[in-house]
């Protein structure tokens, strides 16, 4: 009943925003005529109006979108669009959510690219490459989980949120930088995807899947927030169901003995590898927030930081490793609850060499689909159609990066604001299909340059937003005036955070390692180290920086 009267309040509001022109203050004094009270009591009051206009100053904004956005509007359909979600809407208290959100986005064949990328790019063999995801995805995993704390407790998406240490206009970078990584995100689901089905059978190729797969994310991102949970709570498990079957079918190939011999590692690939994996990871900082923002405020820290944290770490390592010599050196033995995703993918790339069908179907690292339906290829029909739940799957993930996608375009400008999130989405469909088609002839060219290049920048980002809240809002949520989101002269001024970002990328460039370029620290024998290196030097800088700036324009 709640729900339904505020849906009407809201498109009484879409009928009546071209005749209310009052602004809040007026609207307080209209609303509470001879309110007499302290100062504070009033801020609250002026603050809690900020909130309840916020919507209808979204729809004024509207414009030739506006007699559609009430159509939608009334069919269940989210027309929310970046300004903070208000306390008393704050109220969802089912955090459990979040862990089904990130354990869906995760626990699919991405995530087995991910990890097949250490044997098949970086040529590390199935010892190095299990330690290096499972000590890699322990640490890194608590970076996207400590970032969805942001959702609940403030109410502000992630690219919004962030303007609190970046300022109004400074934030404009991330959110630019993060539309182009949601939709790099997107081509690589959709290119795994799309190359499962089309494993299927000959007379099926990548296209297909891809367009398949960008529907089914089209859909469910144009309903928006609820419908979205909703159906991550579910996606997970037709690969729960394929996991055990997967393990069964190449069981046998799977002795460490018998894997073709590779060279012993050096630190630079064990580096490279790890900066890969804590790309594709921390990457996820970015959208977090995003996916709690209607959650109980009042849920503890470590409640909704946990959820999120095991939604994350869960389908990357062993859910349990009670004997860590046992994964590193056999899965035969290991029982198959005790490995997930990445660690699987691994296991299979290593293998597949040493297999006339699996290398075949993997075609010669470019086809994780190919190599997958190798494996169920025993099953005969029963594993194609296994291959294709997987794949229909992967609109796990497509899903909620399209929905940043959206958001994070109408944080970069006002001008973009005034486009409705459900048109956003559309053109992320119109550049994602063609784009993804083009970049499945080079999957792992592609799947690495894409997480990289999309892991430095959002370490560097990280580095600076937890910084921010941990040594100058001392980790106290009172300290963000969410009312001041979107006023320039109140949020710091955002200097300090672009010249720690433009700094990490001073150091970036010469640690990095891509297929298109190699800076001098990585060409010295230390591998792909930007990650990390980008990430220190953010931290070391944004402190003198912000400290310098805070002194200039106190307050800010």
């Amino acid at each position: 009943m709640e729900d339904k009267a505020n849906e009407n309040i809201l498109v009484r509001g879409l009928e009546d925003a071209e005749k209310d022109s009052r602004t809040p203050s007026q609207h307080t004094a209209q609303c509470l005529p001879g309110i007499d009270a302290d100062v504070e009591a009033l801020k609250e009051v002026v603050e809690d109006d900020v909130y309840a206009s916020a919507p209808q100053d979204e729809v004024k904004e509207l414009g030739v979108f506006r007699k559609l956005t009430r159509i939608l509007l009334k069919w269940g359909v989210e027309t929310h669009g970046i300004t903070p979600v208000h306390p008393s809407k704050r109220t969802d208290p089912r955090i459990y959510q979040l862990f089904w959100v990130w354990f869906s986005c995760n626990f699919n064949i991405l995530v087995f690219g991910t990890g097949s990328a250490g044997p098949a790019f970086f040529r590390l063999g199935l010892k190095s490459s299990l330690l290096v995801l499972l000590v890699v995805d322990i640490i890194t995993c608590a970076v996207p989980a400590y970032f969805s704390v942001f959702g609940p407790k403030l109410g502000m998406r992630g690219m919004v949120q962030c303007r609190f240490s970046w300022g109004l206009y400074g934030a404009a970078i991330p959110s630019a930088l993060n539309v182009i990584s949601m939709e790099g995100f997107l081509i690589l689901n959709g290119i795994v995807g799309g190359q499962a089905i089309a494993a299927v059978s000959d007379k099926l190729d990548d296209t297909l899947g891809i367009v398949i797969l960008g529907v089914i994310a089209l859909v469910i991102t144009f309903c928006g927030y609820r419908v979205l949970h909703w159906f991550e709570t579910y996606a997970w498990i037709p690969n729960f169901i394929a996991f055990p079957i997967l393990i069964g079918l190449g069981k046998k190939h799977l002795d460490p003995s018998t894997f073709p011999a590779v060279d012993p590692p050096t630190p630079a690939m064990i580096l490279s590898f790890g900066s890969f994996v804590a790309s594709s990871v921390i990457s996820w900082c970015t959208l977090t927030p995003d996916y709690g923002v209607y959650h109980n405020l009042q849920a503890s820290e470590r409640s909704i930081f946990l959820w999120t944290y095991f939604g994350f770490l869960i389908p990357s390592v062993p859910a349990y490793a009670p004997n860590l010599s046992i994964v590193c050196t056999t899965l035969t033995t290991y029982p198959y609850k005790q490995i997930a995703w990445h660690m699987l993918g691994a296991a299979f790339a290593a293998a597949a060499p040493g297999i006339p069908s699996w290398q075949s179907g993997f075609e010669q690292g470019n086809n994780v689909g190919g190599l997958i339906m190798a494996v169920l290829g025993p099953a005969g029909g029963f594993g194609k159609f296994m291959l294709v739940l997987i794949a229909l799957s992967t609109s796990a993930a497509c899903a909620p990066t399209m929905y940043t996608f959206g958001l994070s375009a109408m944080a970069i400008a006002p001008f973009f604001a005034r486009i409705p999130r459900y048109v956003l989405v559309i053109i992320s469909e119109a550049i994602f299909i063609p784009v993804a088609i083009v970049g499945a002839k080079r999957f792992y060219t592609t799947l690495v340059d894409i997480l990289s290049v999309i892991g430095y920048w959002s370490t560097a980002f990280a580095a600076i937003v937890l910084t921010e809240h941990f040594v100058f809002r001392k980790n106290a949520w009172t300290e963000y005036k969410v009312s001041q989101w979107d006023q320039a002269d109140l949020l710091p001024p955002g200097i300090a955070a672009v010249l720690a970002f433009l700094c990490a990328f001073g150091i970036v460039i010469p640690s990095m390692s891509q297929t298109w370029y190699t800076g001098p620290i990585a060409r010295a024998g230390t591998g792909d180290i930007g990650v990390i290196t980008g990430g220190v030097v953010a931290v070391g800088t944004y402190v003198v920086f912000r400290m310098v700036e805070k002194r200039i324009w106190p307050g800010r």
